[in-house]
């Protein structure tokens, strides 16, 4: 092969058809052909990356059923197996990623929890219970800003949203703002007035700013509702109430007052 052939080491058509019927020749080198997506429309590109044969939301009901049931069970890594299958099985339904999400976040796996919920946001940006859990999540995560953004955009789609009013007030109780801890644990309790969760909030809002009469004053409103805020030991529950141990140590304080 001349200097010129073996600089280009390319090969003619012909050339390439001659030498492979002669089992030998050079190699012609792979050149990439580019995948243009502006030719192929959304839907066809949605369904390339996920396949319609793989979708069955019924069957991926049957999973969540079963997840629940583990769930309710205890067993809470078995859920997040059946939940992960259902949402293979049906992931266009950001639901199917709300309750891996939350489950997720029972089970102590907060980064997963909120990637996940995240999946479900970026589906439907206003789906409400997304939000809430998503919230909650960074919340106990300690991501107190993005918990404060998530739950503002949950109340802005529902006013009228108690779950949010009430993580809400947690959150700005721990940024130092107790004013508008104040104000949404207020709302959590009308409306959610059954529930001592906000009224304990509620004290614990005053307490922070420092006007320990009403924080005894909503605290008692607590115990009418549930005689076992009158133990210290039953106020560790309200770790899975989205309270941090600083919170939790102050309303054992206020409690204490409260049995004294």
């Amino acid at each position: 092969m001349g200097k010129r052939g073996i600089q280009s080491w390319r090969c003619s058509i012909g050339s390439l058809v001659a030498l492979a019927l002669l089992g030998g020749g050079c190699q012609p080198s792979e050149v990439a052909v580019p995948f243009v997506s502006m030719s192929v429309s959304p839907a066809v590109l949605a369904e390339l990356a996920y396949p319609r044969f793989l979708v069955d939301p019924q069957a991926a009901e049957q999973y969540r059923q079963k997840g629940l049931a583990y769930r309710q069970a205890g067993s809470l890594e078995r859920a997040i197996a059946a939940f992960t299958i259902a949402a293979a099985l049906d992931p266009h339904n950001p639901n199917s990623y709300v309750i891996l999400g939350w489950t997720q976040h029972l089970a102590g796996h907060h980064t997963s929890a909120a990637d996940t919920l995240n999946l479900a946001v970026k589906q439907n940006p206003d789906l409400v219970p997304a939000l809430n859990a998503l919230g909650i999540v960074y919340l106990v995560d300690g991501q107190l800003d993005a918990a404060v953004a998530t739950h503002q955009r949950a109340i802005t789609l529902k006013p009228n949203n108690e779950i949010a009013h009430y993580n809400l007030s947690l959150a700005y109780e721990r940024l130092g703002q107790a004013e508008q801890a104040v104000t949404h644990a207020q709302m959590a309790t009308e409306l959610e007035p059954g529930n001592p969760h906000p009224w304990v909030a509620l004290a614990l809002a005053y307490e922070a700013q420092g006007n320990a009469a009403q924080a005894q004053t909503y605290y008692r409103q607590a115990l009418q509702l549930d005689g076992r805020y009158q133990s210290r030991a039953y106020l560790e529950h309200l770790e899975q109430a989205g309270m941090s141990p600083e919170q939790i140590a102050t309303v054992a304080v206020i409690q204490q007052r409260e049995v004294l």
